[in-house]
């Protein structure tokens, strides 16, 4: 016998159904229960299963995923009940989980270990990944229900979390194209699955061919004044590379190569330079075709949006609002930055003269003469401090130590989970009352398969709404030293080290409820500030004492070495400014442009030459710290129009340093102050009211001038 529902009871069951739709598991889709990926990992924390998951296991995984989380979306859109905060926004934060586990290890492991599966589907899955994504923010029917929740939000009662959540929810898919005609949408539907297939080749090309380009070495005697394990670490490499007997210098992903500080022999510096700079720029590995084609369609899509170039409509959605404040600040710096590279040409000049070098300063030699010029200033070079920055010592007695101090975490090794490469190193993270706050993976070491560069990556990001903690992982490069001999690191890598951590801190210390915000999920050009205020602790002394110690002897670094570490920290910043300037600049000039402005491929060098003769930093023995080939954040990562986030974050960065100085330095009232204010709030709130609130004024330029040495100068100086 039926009887009749009320109308109340029967829309709370309906609503009930939708988010048992929207929170229903793996296990009840089409993914065989076999795939570890089906379901969370029941590791702690869910950390991924690395030793269950194989390349086979992600396109089933990712078709599953896509199919649930849409299932999940047209269950939400099509809900007869009235549109609430309830069914529409937190029903859609649930969603997806499966294909956001998937796609999180799977982006993890092609960066890190990639193979030809890997790559092969990563070009195949990255276009279906952008037409899913288009599927779900260019549904009219969602888009309905959450535009008339945002038409009421000051009627709704939310929390300023929950609110903000509304805001960005409304604004993620007017900025996708939500508002557009069917016509336009299906236009901007192929552009999106096109620029993910590009982005993916270009990535991919970057690692192919900086392999293929490292500089084989025939002779020992050619590496002179490279130190003894680096030498030791090219024979290991070559022998790797089935070159025994010689000698293989492996390309980091930027311009300059840390060798060229340490080679004497000229002629092998320019070899190992001009590899470095020609990189895919022909051949199999041509990434010039693929940056003209990539830059036409992004500025077609910001056409498409309603935006005058991609700069506008990538820079609208950070803090800095608009191109006109970014072209300003890197306008503003660029000619005294110059003028410092200048000077510092200069005195380069001079030591090659004394020496009777018989030749002009090149790109190849900055490094080398730069060393050169501060022993003699400062009366130490690079080699002096690299026994004493053994990386083992840099991550437990630097980094965690620093971490500790300020704010009362701990960190154990564990050996019983599992790792996607021998090398990897895995910690448990526990908070000051003793509780389980995260699991932190280091990647430190350089590989074939591993992408250039450094870089924090979440593994399972924190929710409360999900019940979840963090995994989170550093990766960087460092070469990889001969077996059994220590990992001694340039000052450089560690910093390095340091920045990588204060992403990690993001990631760990996030205390938010929704998924959309946890972590580092904030504007391009904020979320280099706490990565970069991190960086302070390398040089405090309390911490430096702590790590900076020999390997062989555990002699503390002599306090005169270390005041001249302090002293020089000024030193080269001409060159140093001027080259990430150069690049950022580049950055801007490719995506300021209309899609009728954008050159064919044998045009890209030199628009990329035309934009640095413009902007007044073609300084020859300064190149860019990436030309347009090689350039990852503007091309591969999501740092388009947005390379000019380090500087900007700078500024924030600088102006906490000094807060940080003159309220006690590394206290934990300090640090707690920061994890309150900015490392726990993720993006839950617009980031400079974050900034504002912690830091209770507006931020000054004038420390990141004093920083850089970028004072005003005398007129003429540098001439």
């Amino acid at each position: 016998m039926k009887f009749p529902v009320p109308p109340r009871l029967n829309r709370a069951l309906v609503a009930l159904a939708t988010l048992i739709t929207v929170s229903r598991s793996a296990a009840d889709m089409s993914l065989p229960p076999d795939n570890p990926l089906a379901r969370e990992s029941s590791l702690p924390l869910g950390y991924p299963r690395f030793d269950q998951i194989k390349d086979h296991h992600f396109a089933p995984a990712y078709a599953a995923g896509m199919a649930e989380q849409i299932r999940q979306v047209d269950a939400i859109a099509n809900n007869p009940e009235p549109p609430s905060f309830a069914n529409t926004i937190i029903a859609l934060e649930r969603t997806g989980q499966l294909l956001e586990r998937v796609d999180d290890i799977f982006s993890n492991l092609t960066a890190t270990v990639t193979n030809d599966n890997l790559r092969a589907l990563e070009k195949e899955i990255r276009p279906k990944l952008a037409a899913h994504h288009d599927a779900i923010r260019l549904n009219r029917a969602l888009f309905a229900r959450i535009e008339a929740l945002h038409g009421k939000r000051g009627e709704l009662g939310l929390d300023p979390e929950s609110d903000w959540l509304l805001q960005r929810y409304y604004k993620d898919f007017v900025r996708a194209g939500a508002q557009l005609s069917s016509g336009d949408q299906d236009r901007l539907k192929a552009i999106n699955q096109e620029i993910a297939g590009l982005q993916a080749t270009f990535g991919q090309n970057i690692q192919k061919d900086s392999n293929a380009a490292a500089v084989v070495v025939d002779t020992r005697a050619e590496l002179a004044g490279l130190p003894e394990n680096e030498i030791a670490a090219a024979a290991a490499a070559a022998k790797e590379e089935g070159k025994p007997g010689k000698y293989l210098i492996r390309l980091l992903n930027t311009t300059n190569q840390p060798a060229l500080s340490s080679l004497e022999n000229r002629a092998l510096r320019q070899r190992l330079f001009e590899a470095s700079v020609q990189r895919n720029r022909r051949g199999e590995f041509d990434n010039l075709p693929i940056i003209s084609r990539l830059v036409r369609l992004r500025a077609e899509r910001a056409a498409i949006l309603g935006y005058k170039t991609h700069a506008d409509y990538q820079v609208e959605d950070q803090t800095a609002g608009a191109i006109g404040p970014v072209n300003r600040l890197l306008a503003d710096l660029a000619v005294p930055a110059v003028a410092n590279a200048r000077r510092e040409a200069a005195e380069i000049q001079a030591v090659i003269d004394r020496e009777n070098g018989g030749f002009k300063l090149a790109p190849w030699d900055w490094d080398y003469y730069a060393e050169k010029v501060r022993r003699q200033r400062f009366d130490f070079d690079e080699s002096e401090l690299k026994p004493y920055l053994e990386l083992n010592r840099v991550l437990q007695d630097g980094v965690f130590f620093a971490a500790t101090k300020l704010y009362g975490i701990t960190f154990a090794e564990r050996k019983d989970l599992p790792v996607y490469e021998p090398s990897v190193r895995v910690f448990d993270v526990f908070d000051a009352d003793g509780s389980h706050l995260a699991i932190f993976i280091a990647d430190m070491y350089a590989r074939p398969t591993k992408r250039g560069g450094a870089w924090m990556n979440g593994y399972v990001s924190q929710s409360k709404l999900l019940g979840r903690k963090p995994v989170v992982g550093n990766h960087l490069n460092l070469p990889k030293p001969a077996e059994g001999e220590p990992t001694l690191m340039t000052w450089d890598e560690v910093i390095t080290t340091f920045h990588e951590f204060g992403h990690a801190l993001h990631g760990i210390f996030s205390d938010v409820t929704y998924p959309r915000f946890s972590g580092t999920s904030v504007p391009r050009d904020f979320v280099e500030f706490p990565s970069q205020v991190n960086e302070m602790w390398a040089t405090w002394p309390e911490v430096f004492r702590n790590y900076a110690r020999h390997y062989r002897t555990g002699e503390v670094m002599p306090a005169a070495l270390l005041e001249k570490v302090m002293a020089a920290q000024k030193f080269n910043q001409g060159f140093k400014t001027t080259e990430y300037l150069a690049a950022s600049l580049v950055d801007q000039a490719w995506h300021q442009i209309q899609a009728g402005e954008v050159p064919e491929p044998a045009g890209v060098m030199a628009f990329e030459a035309a934009a640095l003769r413009k902007a007044g930093v073609d300084f020859a023995p300064v190149p860019p710290r990436y030309h347009s080939p090689y350039f990852l954040h503007a091309f591969f990562h999501g740092y388009s129009a947005g390379y000019y986030s380090y500087l900007w974050a700078e500024v924030l960065d600088a102006d906490t340093v000094e807060w940080f100085k003159g309220s006690g330095g590394l206290a934990r009232r300090n640090g707690d102050a920061l994890r309150r204010g900015i490392l726990s709030r993720g993006g839950s709130a617009e980031a400079m009211t974050l900034y504002r609130e912690f830091r209770g004024a507006e931020p000054s330029l004038a420390p990141l001038l004093k920083r850089r040495g970028l004072e005003p100068v005398n007129a003429g100086a540098g001439q």
